[in-house]
């Protein structure tokens, strides 16, 4: 789907929910020696993941390019699950990482990486806490229940690059969740539901934990994402299921992430089992 731009008439249709300022989001990101170099806001599109990869792919889109759409018909979650939000309803957005410095084999902690930098943008901005389930959903409370509000999804985009895309629920209503188990930032109590100083302090954050972590080589432990990450992943010390590809599953309670970003899982069995990839489901309360 080709994307429509965001001066689209219709964009003042739902007045409680305002257009994103792109003029404004592009003169506070894009600076020189900065990592964005383009922040694109469309009215709408089937994936920003797929049209970032797609550019990428065709060499129309450098490092630090932004592709954020205020409405996504096709968007997709881990395992090809479905994300649908009504239009303005929350922040929708892919950019593109080319870390020529870090070896190939740690690039599987980007995702870990964003959903650190996600977490720590919204909790200085939204005023909300927030917590990380393994490997990569934003989780808040909402009336003491722990529910998803955001999700991220790490797509390879030809052999230098990854499109890392983000969706967060900010301002869906009760009556508008995807699931019952859903959840938002205006659920959660959020002080600020206005999406540009959330999309502003979300990018800052990318931008401050890309640098720490490509300047160290993608070392975890030197950049101090392993530690800022098990420190925020609400994962650790519970009981989980582990449901993994070839319908394995694993349940025992959630002990590290390792140096490769890795779950491990200790089993009543004794045995500590490193899950690099699968579904998690939290069996025991924190």
């Amino acid at each position: 789907m080709t994307p429509r731009d965001a001066s689209d008439d219709s964009r003042w249709s739902d007045l409680e929910r305002p257009p994103l300022n792109a003029p404004a989001l592009r003169r506070a990101l894009v600076r020189d020696g900065g990592l964005y170099r383009e922040v694109q806001v469309v009215q709408r599109t089937g994936s920003t993941n797929s049209d970032l990869v797609a550019l990428a792919v065709k060499g129309d889109a450098e490092e630090g390019a932004v592709l954020v759409a205020e409405e996504q018909t096709s968007a997709r979650g881990r395992l090809d699950r479905q994300w649908t939000a009504p239009a303005r309803s929350g922040l929708f957005f892919s950019v593109l990482l080319k870390p020529a410095q870090v070896p190939v084999e740690r690039w599987g902690w980007l995702p870990l990486l964003t959903g650190v930098a996600v977490a720590t943008g919204l909790s200085r901005a939204a005023g909300v806490d927030t917590a990380l389930k393994w490997p990569n959903d934003l989780l808040v409370t909402v009336g003491g229940e722990e529910r998803k509000a955001g999700g991220i999804l790490a797509e390879r985009a030809g052999d230098d690059g990854v499109v890392m895309g983000v969706g967060i629920n900010v301002t869906l209503k009760e009556e508008e969740l995807p699931v019952p188990r859903a959840g938002s930032l205006a659920l959660a109590g959020a002080v600020s539901t206005d999406r540009d100083p959330l999309l502003r302090a979300v990018l800052r954050s990318l931008e401050d934990w890309y640098g720490r972590w490509r300047a160290a080589a993608g070392d975890p432990a030197a950049s101090g994402l392993q530690e800022t990450y098990a420190a925020g992943c609400a994962t650790l010390g519970r009981v989980v299921r582990a449901e993994l590809p070839g319908d394995r599953s694993i349940v025992g309670e959630a002990v590290a992430v390792d140096g490769d970003g890795r779950l491990v899982i200790a089993t009543a069995e004794g045995v500590q089992e490193p899950v690099g990839a699968g579904d998690i489901v939290h069996l025991r309360p924190a």
